[in-house]
């Protein structure tokens, strides 16, 4: 695609509408007057910069975001983010979670969960015309490996310098690439959470709601060896000195306000066909609520809450919970919109456009029907895929299938295996055969991988695949008494919970698998065929899609041109920058949500129940109306959360919120119910980011957890 055309559309899309669009650092010159009239104090052009303030003070986690908050290394992102780490530190005489922690000082932070990792962004290069270079004549799977060949041959040069991660990432369906390079930080260790009833206040009911209450903010600390450089843990490291951080405002905002977001939001799919969206909406979406609501009945049913297996799943069925409610308002919001008909008069327009230009008919003429046909091709196995994949939730016979698949990889040359099994992926690998131990129950696991296997046995013959069947002896008719036999014997047998075995199995032969006596291991072995041979299959369509998705794209931001619409990247796990103001909403007649939550709300949803249940200090507190020096004087009392108009999704979670100044003013941690369909289609009048405020942080480290050492750490501005 010529590259004017985008930035065409970009300067185009720049005028066209409100705050809709996360967009890629580069693009924000062009966005100069916009966001100056909006509100933006600090020179736009250093916004693009990442080596320059405020952009790299702004982190990766991994699956959530993060910002630096004072020079030694401090990081804030939100409670949830830093779950995994303090629940692996949480045990049922020493609960994290339910109780809070601080460290009063740098040794007595505690190692966050194996593999935790802090990612400074130091680079973005466009590199389209690398990874496409001779590759115009292959389709298929042809294509595909093409493609992840000159990926890993980008990365492998990226990563010769030690300390750096490396990926390259597609935008508009592979239309451009660009090679990211961030330092990796091994060193990351847990300073402070507030109580569970605190960071998790409303818990799943209020999960996705406004009004809100929750103190969602967790503090890390990143560390480095002496000599300023990544190193694995040791007590002999250092904070890290990020080159600059976010100052913490006191003073926070006032509804209308200014506010800009920067962080990596997951994915969204807002080109998507009609057909993608009408198949996602109607089968795929109740599909996975059903089966992750069946998880989490299942691991609460056979974990008693405050039990060692319960904490051992709490991150999960968080995770399954958050999904599970994204889903319902996905699928309720679906019913009532008018997406799916938007849709299909977008797609026509799109082609009416394409019929009336001769040369845009040569280009672009076959790429809607071609790419319907592989779209419909795909969804061909979805119920089997579906099935498959939450099958994975079982701990032994995921692992095992991984075990396996590594030791067919390291029979190849590093750069001929697949991503995630070549040397650089190892320390991630390792990482996660580590956090098995404080995230896995035998008793639990073989119930949901009874429950996935039933379900499987219910699909048509046709739909099923021999290799299981055949080792779990489904057929015809479907025995369950001898299926939970099996599965008792499998889990009586299997040393894939031993933690000396499994790391063991890493270095093993493909030889020794298969001579392996584990019932797990066996399972591997007589399914690695299979799997093997439907992955080429999908890689074969994804070679095709690959082709196909970035004429249709290319068509799109085309068309869009002509008519002065936001031309954006769907959302990749990459850097984004999205604004907004502070603006509350009407989420049904008659109703107005207010932007902003009190302390007083707290008191009025408390039941002394969970999830209701705040601290008792906390109450006490905010009875006697002591507010100190963050009092808000048109509310009356201190905030708590608020909303704003700021286009986000998942993997924004932990993202700091500025102001016109690029202070901390706080972090966005949810969206409201009404919005969650926003990752298929932006409405201005209800998408709705929730944050909590810098002044609640502020007001719970003074009064609440006396944190004084993390207060005077950071620098907090009037």
């Amino acid at each position: 695609m010529k590259k004017w055309l985008l930035t065409a559309a970009i300067a185009a899309a720049f005028g066209a509408q409100a705050d809709e669009g996360m967009w890629q650092p580069h693009q924000l010159p062009a966005l100069a007057k916009t966001l100056k009239a909006k509100g933006l104090e600090i020179d736009p052009e250093s916004i693009s910069k990442l080596t320059e303030f405020p952009m790299n003070a702004v982190i990766s986690l991994g699956g959530c975001t993060a910002s630096f908050v004072s020079p030694k290394g401090l990081v804030v992102t939100n409670h949830h983010c830093a779950y995994g780490s303090i629940q692996y530190n949480s045990t049922a005489e020493k609960n994290l979670l339910a109780d809070g922690f601080l460290a009063k000082s740098f040794d007595e932070e505690l190692p966050a969960a194996p593999g935790s990792r802090v990612y400074v962004t130091e680079s973005v290069t466009n590199v389209t015309a690398q990874i496409n270079e001779g590759l115009d004549s292959l389709k298929g799977d042809a294509f595909y490996k093409g493609v992840e060949a000159k990926e890993k041959a980008l990365v492998a040069e990226c990563e010769k310098e030690d300390g750096y991660r490396c990926n390259v990432y597609s935008f508009h369906g592979g239309l451009e690439y660009y090679l990211i390079k961030q330092m990796e930080i091994r060193d990351v260790r847990l300073v402070h959470n507030p109580a569970g009833s605190v960071g998790k206040y409303g818990g799943d009911i209020d999960n996705w709601m406004w009004p809100r209450h929750t103190g969602d903010y967790s503090f890390y600390r990143a560390y480095v060896g002496k000599d300023g450089k990544p190193a694995d843990f040791s007590k002999d490291n250092v904070p890290y000195e990020p080159k600059s951080f976010l100052k913490v405002s006191a003073k926070g905002l006032k509804d209308g306000d200014f506010v800009m977001v920067t962080g990596y939001p997951g994915r969204t799919n807002r080109y998507r066909t009609a057909s993608e969206v009408e198949n996602q909406f109607t089968w795929n979406y109740p599909a996975s609520r059903e089966l992750r609501e069946q998880i989490i009945d299942i691991i609460k049913t056979s974990a008693p809450e405050g039990s060692d297996a319960r904490i051992k799943y709490e991150s999960t069925l968080a995770s399954l919970a958050n999904y599970a409610k994204n889903f319902a308002s996905m699928i309720e919001f679906y019913g009532k919109s008018t997406m799916l008909e938007d849709r299909k008069a977008r797609e026509a327009e799109l082609a009416n456009w394409i019929k009336a230009d001769a040369k845009r008919q040569a280009k672009y003429g076959q790429t809607l029907a071609d790419l319907e046909r592989l779209v419909t091709e795909g969804n061909k196995t979805q119920e089997l895929d579906l099935i498959l994949g939450y099958m994975s939730y079982s701990t032994p016979m995921s692992t095992a299938a991984r075990l396996y698949r590594l030791a067919h990889e390291k029979q190849l040359p590093d750069m001929e295996r697949e991503p995630g099994f070549q040397d650089r992926d190892m320390t991630r690998f390792t990482a996660g055969l580590e956090r098995i131990d404080r995230r896995y129950d035998a008793s639990v696991d073989k119930v949901v991988l009874f429950e996935m296997l039933k379900r499987y046995a219910a699909l048509p013959a046709d739909k099923r695949r021999g290799d299981i069947d055949a080792f779990f002896g489904i057929g015809k008719k479907f025995d369950e008494k001898k299926l939970k036999k099996q599965l008792d014997k499998m889990y009586d047998k299997t040393e894939i919970g031993n933690k000396d075995v499994r790391m063991a199995w890493m270095d093993k032969s493909v030889d020794d698998f298969k001579a392996s006596k584990d019932p797990f291991i066996q399972l591997a072995v007589a399914t690695f065929d299979t799997s093997m041979a439907r992955e080429k299959a999908q890689k074969e369509l994804g070679g095709e899609l690959m082709k196909v998705r970035p004429a249709y794209m290319e068509a799109i931001i085309a068309y869009n041109n002509e008519l002065g619409k936001p031309v954006y990247a769907d959302a990749n796990s990459s850097l984004r920058v999205t604004y907004g103001n502070v603006k509350g909403y009407s989420p049904k007649d008659g109703l107005y949500a207010v932007p902003f939550t009190r302390l007083e709300g707290i008191t009025q949803k408390d039941t002394g129940v969970d999830p209701f249940d705040a601290p008792k200090k906390q109450l006490e507190l905010i009875e006697a109306k002591q507010y100190g020096d963050f009092y808000v004087k048109d509310i009356d009392s201190v905030p708590v959360n608020f909303l704003s108009t700021v286009d986000t999704t998942g993997g924004n979670s932990g993202s700091p919120t500025l102001n016109g100044r690029a202070e901390l003013v706080g972090l966005l941690f949810d969206g409201v119910y009404e919005s969650i369909i926003g990752d298929w289609n932006y409405d201005d009048n209800i998408n709705r980011s929730i944050h909590v405020d810098s002044r609640y942080m502020l007001w719970v480290m003074k009064y609440l957890d006396n944190a004084d050492n993390l207060l005077a750490e950071m620098e907090i501005v009037e």
